[in-house]
């Protein structure tokens, strides 16, 4: 058994375990990173994030090509090669992970390939091709990522059954497709697969879909999704799959309000499982530390991501909700600055949440129906973009965008939008929010014109009554 010490040993390298190694590298520290891939990249790049998005980009071109008869251009129905768009999306995929790899190998970062058993607050033995490794260190930072929840009643072994790992690899473009789980992941793949041709339908046993998002934005999405999949299925339970051979699929038997309560059965060429992720807490080897495991499996870290043991930090989406990649990076820069002694915490005032969806939607901070929660007076600002010129040019006037603002300052307390590229937008506004910023703050910076950005501006001149292209005056 080789052995080996680092100042600085950070297990799991997606994002946030990545960023942490890289980040102390920069500050001088001696660091190795451990993951099973050969490349950095975690589920983000290798299964989630990018490949995802990759596709999703796919899918937007064909609809636009679709759109476009509205403007007088008409394309010939598009012919799908899947084993084409399948390498296309690996090499996207191959090219970013390869590219970390790269600059892991400029910064001197030690990357060890193989799967790691902790030993104790300052070790761990690393079970890799080559043979197994020792590794003492000083600090060490888990990032062992999420990885997609399993229903035992749903986990059958069956080929037609697919998660969000297998739907990225693009089996084949299924006539009938289900979706369960009406989240980010279950629309964003429900909407690449009925934009390549599959009749997909969606189920989700909350009364709407994605659970927790503004429900003024969500609105607007459903309407053109309502057009894209051929049902949609709130406030109903899926009870039982099971292979049907004779049909040549897998028969769904759901119940809830549509159907009266009584069971409803029908039968899918494949079914997508998409109902959330897990934290990888179960570390090999973490019984050997003091660090603690909360009741829904994240590892409990106080505000600089140190875990109950000294030595060891946790970050992402194993430290808990969000789960998201940005979130996970910010972490890793708290927890690797607290590591060496300076003054940092984890404490942002909004962390953006994107679903790339079409239309997109994003938000951050505060929500309205948060602050009814929360018993907190907010004053709500909207702008829809029917009215918006860039909008229009584009024949996107599907949108909105929306300020939850603190009714006497004006203060900026959240921001949501929906519309074509709304995740690019919410940048400003989660800026807005971290800086305090006021809606006379918005409305005061002059935006370009004509672009979506405009949107931002002319809902905070609602908030005052003199928005230029919507006539509503403010409430005294």
């Amino acid at each position: 058994m080789a052995t080996e010490t680092t100042q600085l040993a950070v297990l799991g390298a997606g994002p946030g375990g990545y960023a942490a190694a890289f980040y102390a590298a920069d500050l001088g520290m001696q660091v190795t990173l451990i993951d099973e891939e050969k490349n950095p990249g975690g589920v983000c790049l290798y299964r989630g994030c990018i490949p995802s998005k990759a596709l999703l980009h796919v899918a937007k071109v064909v609809d636009e090509a679709k759109h476009a008869t509205n403007w007088g251009v008409t394309f010939s129905a598009p012919d799908v090669n899947v084993d084409k768009l399948r390498a296309f999306k690996q090499g996207v995929v191959d090219k970013l992970t390869g590219g970390v790899g790269q600059v892991a190998r400029m910064r001197k970062v030690n990357f060890i390939q193989g799967r790691a058993t902790l030993t104790g607050p300052n070790g761990m033995t690393i079970a890799g091709a080559g043979g197994t490794t020792e590794l003492k260190f000083d600090h060490g930072i888990l990032a062992t990522g999420s990885s997609p929840t399993k229903i035992p009643s749903l986990s059958i072994d069956s080929p037609r059954m697919l998660d969000s790992t297998s739907a990225l690899d693009l089996p084949d473009i299924p006539k009938s497709l289900l979706v369960i789980g009406g989240g980010y992941i279950g629309l964003e793949l429900g909407t690449v697969y009925a934009t390549l041709g599959s009749k997909v339908s969606v189920v989700e046993m909350t009364p709407g879909l994605l659970p927790g998002a503004d429900r003024d934005l969500v609105a607007v999405l459903q309407k053109r999704l309502e057009k894209l999949f051929a049902a949609i299925l709130v406030d109903t339970k899926v009870t039982k799959v099971s292979e049907d051979a004779k049909a040549g699929g897998i028969r769904v038997t759901f119940a809830g309000p549509a159907s009266g309560g009584a069971p409803t059965e029908q039968v899918f060429d494949r079914v997508l499982v998409a109902v959330g992720r897990r934290p990888n807490s179960r570390i090999p080897g973490l019984d050997t530390t003091r660090v603690g495991v909360d009741a829904k499996g994240f590892i409990e870290t106080d505000g600089q991501r140190r875990t109950a043991e000294p030595t060891i930090f946790a970050i992402g989406d194993v430290a808990g909700e969000p789960m998201l990649a940005h979130k996970a990076s910010h972490e890793a820069r708290v927890a690797v600055e607290a590591i060496l002694g300076l003054k940092a915490v984890f404490e942002p005032l909004a962390i953006p949440a994107v679903v790339f969806t079409d239309p997109e939607i994003a938000w951050a901070g505060l929500t309205e129906a948060q602050a009814k929660a929360e018993g907190r007076e907010v004053e709500i600002a909207k702008f829809p973009w029917g009215a918006l010129g860039r909008a229009i040019t584009i024949d996107r006037p599907e949108g909105l965008t929306k300020l939850v603002l603190e009714p006497k300052s004006g203060r900026v307390l959240g921001v949501g939008i929906v519309g074509s590229g709304a995740g690019e937008l919410i940048a400003e506004g989660t800026l807005a929010i971290e800086m305090g910023a006021t809606a006379e703050d918005l409305k005061l910076t002059i935006h370009a014109h004509p672009t979506l950005s405009e949107t931002l501006m002319e809902s905070a001149e609602v908030f005052f009554g003199q928005s230029t292209h919507v006539y509503k005056p403010r409430r005294k």
